[in-house]
């Protein structure tokens, strides 16, 4: 059995040796066949400088440098476009996740689960990002339709596919996708096991709120078309809201000789306006998302490759 162990890198210079040394212990005591793919993504510290320097001290490790910043998943998807292995690892580079939890992931493995998820216990991160990925599992959990791909803030994108899921992976022709919920999408026998998130072994993470915001409307709306529906659903509650209106301001002219005031029409004209602007925004981010997917453009490219035969 040969073992493949996928790495997305950004803004990780300090942590790499480490990762690596931890890593080598484990995959030695399980496996004789291994290789550990580091996917620089445009980092803009000397990280790279660091995968090129693992790479000529041990064969196994493969270097990867894409030519631009793509993002994790993009990353992911580059890692395992290039794994050989009956087995991929995909883990993070921040040293939050443990190595020694590949055991339990093989395990898993063999007993027959093509993708093997953790859950972590706690979330080590910052009590802002904790409130934002919770608050993101919920609005994502209620606007899907297909229960199967219901998500959790506990799970993390340290996981184990088979072989055969990583060609249906990479099958996948979304242009924007999120790694987890791919592997939902795609079925096959799924596991899960918990394990210990540890604190941030120094530096800070890259995902700030702008970026996680991103992050969101890209998985719900390559996942959703439930946001169109919320379009039919206030027009019709407007609808409503203004035949009740017009009843009443009838009633008030036959009874009471109803004087309308320029505030009360400027008010409804402001609702008005921004229910048709919160209307098209819902429909300019699925025409956005379809003008991206129809360029067909590559979802990474890359521009060094090292200790990997072609």
């Amino acid at each position: 059995m040969k073992l493949s162990v996928v790495i997305p890198v950004y803004l990780s210079e300090e942590t790499l040796s480490i990762l690596t040394q931890k890593l080598l212990e484990v995959l030695r005591n399980i496996v004789h066949d291994y290789e550990i793919i580091y996917v620089n993504d445009a980092s803009p510290d000397n990280s790279w400088d660091v995968i090129q320097k693992l790479c000529y001290e041990n064969k196994n490790i493969i270097g990867i440098s894409l030519s631009r910043n793509f993002g994790q998943h993009p990353a992911i998807y580059c890692g395992i476009m290039h794994a050989t292995g009956d087995a991929i690892i995909v883990m993070d580079c921040d040293l939050q996740e443990d190595p020694k939890y590949i055991n339990d992931l093989i395990r898993e493995y063999q007993k027959g689960n093509d993708i093997v998820f953790t859950i972590r216990k706690k979330r080590r991160y910052s009590w802002w990002k904790n409130i934002a990925t919770k608050l993101f599992s919920f609005i994502y959990n209620y606007l899907i339709d297909d229960k199967k791909l219901l998500t959790s803030h506990r799970v993390g994108s340290y996981s184990l596919i088979s072989k055969k899921v990583a060609e249906a992976f990479k099958k996948y022709g979304d242009y924007q996708f999120h790694y987890l919920m791919v592997l939902r999408w795609l079925g096959f026998r799924q596991s899960y096991i918990e394990t210990e998130h540890k604190e941030r072994h120094s530096g800070k993470s890259a995902y700030d709120f702008k970026r996680l915001y991103e992050h969101a409307l890209v998985a719900i709306v390559f996942q959703s078309d439930k946001l169109l529906r919320f379009n039919i659903y206030i027009g019709l509650i407007i609808s409503v809201i203004s035949i009740i209106s017009i009843l009443y301001i009838l009633v008030n002219y036959f009874i009471h000789g109803f004087a309308s005031g320029w505030t009360s029409i400027f008010v409804l004209l402001l609702f008005m306006l921004g229910v048709i602007l919160f209307s098209l925004g819902i429909i300019g981010l699925y025409l956005g998302k379809m003008f991206e997917q129809v360029k067909n453009r590559p979802k990474f490219i890359v521009k060094d490759i090292i200790n990997k035969s072609e």
